[in-house]
Order: C-alpha cells, then structure tokens, then sequence
C-alpha cells in the first residue's frame, strides 16, 4: 500500500478528503500521523491521542461493488481486521456495536467511515482508525479509555502493528467473504451473551442482543421478549458502575 506520513495535521480524514479533490489516489493509499489537533470519532465525539504513542491513520478504499444498502459491511470487515491484529497479542478484545474495539470495558480503538456515493453504489470510502498502543495517561473526560500498553506492560512496536493490521484489511477486502466477516463480527460481539444495560428515548431497560442486520440495524430483545430495532445513535450501552 501507498502511503504518506504527516507529523502532525487536523485530521488523517478531513485531508485525505482533500486531497482526493486534486489528485488520483490509488486504492489502498494510506495517511497516518503522530498527532491529530482536531481528531474526530464519531459525530460529536473527539478522540483523545498524545503525540506519538498511537495509531491514527486513514485508509481509501474505492468500494464500487458494494451497495448504498450493504454498506455496513466495511465497519464489520474493519471491525475483524482491528480484532484479528489485536488477538495477537492476548485475548478479552471485542467488538461493541457497531465499531468501536473494547478490552473488558474499556475502549482501545475507534472507527470512522466516510463514504461519498454515486448513483446506487460507494464511490469511495475513507476508513479512518485510532488504535491506542503505547499511551499510559488519558487525560480527557472519555469514559473509558485503555492501550495496548497498560494492557501488556510494555511498549509496542506500532509499525509492525499498523503493517499488521493494513495486511489484515487488505486481505479480508479482496476475498470480500461477506458471509464469513458477519459470522466473525457477530461471534466477538461485546456484551454478545447475556442481559446488559441499554437506554433509549424512552429510558433504561435490560435487553440481550438478537441480531445485527446486514444494514447495521441493531436487534435487542428484552426480557419479556419484545424485539426492539435501533440504528446508530439510537441506543447507548449503559456501563456497569
């Protein structure tokens, strides 16, 4: 994979966006950097990295096979490529709907996908990805942060990590087993077995998760055994005190 490396910039994102108004960049062309000044997770969430200690970088991909309506099917594909490369190191990593990356309870990676359309289909897809790794001191008001560093106690070669993962996007975006990601995305679900926590407009109840649609549409089923359909944004996981 090309790629090309900033010091420091806004957002890996917001520039590759603009640079794809002035130049033709190949599939696979990579943005990564130390730092972020204006890092974004997703809508209304910032992501917290200290200079030099993570993983932030942004991936084009030009997705013209895939449907508007399937589109859902990147985040999970990203989603197991993250989880793959993180299971090298321990196990106790998941995938919290729809596409953030959790050790236990707490948050080691983040996902952004933007994707611009044409007619029916994806024209292009920037995969943006923060991955914590060698960062010991999170000092903003997120909840629930952790790297790969106060995970194992040492610090880690994040090269290696970031060639690790791009090969690991790469090879599950050729094969593109769309069958085969879902099953993997569903089986490494957070909080997959079991009644937890949600809430919604209407407030909190305890539900078990029933299914994830091919359009990303999130299926709980409470304890009664009502089926309670949300999109993104629409329900919050509800931590443990």
């Amino acid at each position: 994979m090309k790629s090309m490396y900033l010091r420091e910039t806004r957002s890996t994102n917001m520039v590759l966006k603009e640079m794809l108004r002035e130049y033709e960049l190949p599939e696979g062309f990579v943005l990564r950097t130390d730092f972020q000044s204006a890092g974004k997770g997703q809508p209304g969430n910032s992501w917290e990295a200290e200079k030099g200690k993570n993983l932030l970088f942004s991936v084009l991909l030009y997705p013209h096979h895939i449907a508007i309506t399937e589109q859902f099917i990147l985040s999970q594909l990203v989603s197991v490529a993250i989880l793959r490369t993180l299971n090298s190191f321990c196990t106790g990593f998941s995938i919290k709907w729809p596409n953030d990356i959790y050790f236990g309870d707490k948050k080691i990676a983040g996902i952004l996908i933007e994707n611009s359309l044409q007619g029916t289909k994806l024209n292009t897809s920037i995969v943006g990805i923060g991955l914590n790794v060698n960062q010991k001191i999170f000092r903003s008001d997120a909840p629930n942060p952790v790297s790969l560093r106060q995970i194992t106690d040492k610090n880690q070669r994040r090269k290696a990590i970031l060639q690790n993962l791009l090969k690991n996007i790469q090879e599950l975006y050729k094969k593109m087993d769309v069958e085969a990601i879902q099953k993997e995305y569903s089986e490494n679900l957070y909080r997959r077995d079991g009644f937890f926590t949600y809430r919604d407009n209407d407030g909190f109840f305890d539900a078990e998760i029933a299914a994830i649609e091919s359009d990303g549409c999130l299926k709980l089923k409470t304890r009664n055994g009502e089926i309670h359909a949300y999109y993104f944004k629409e329900v919050a996981f509800v931590q443990n005190a």
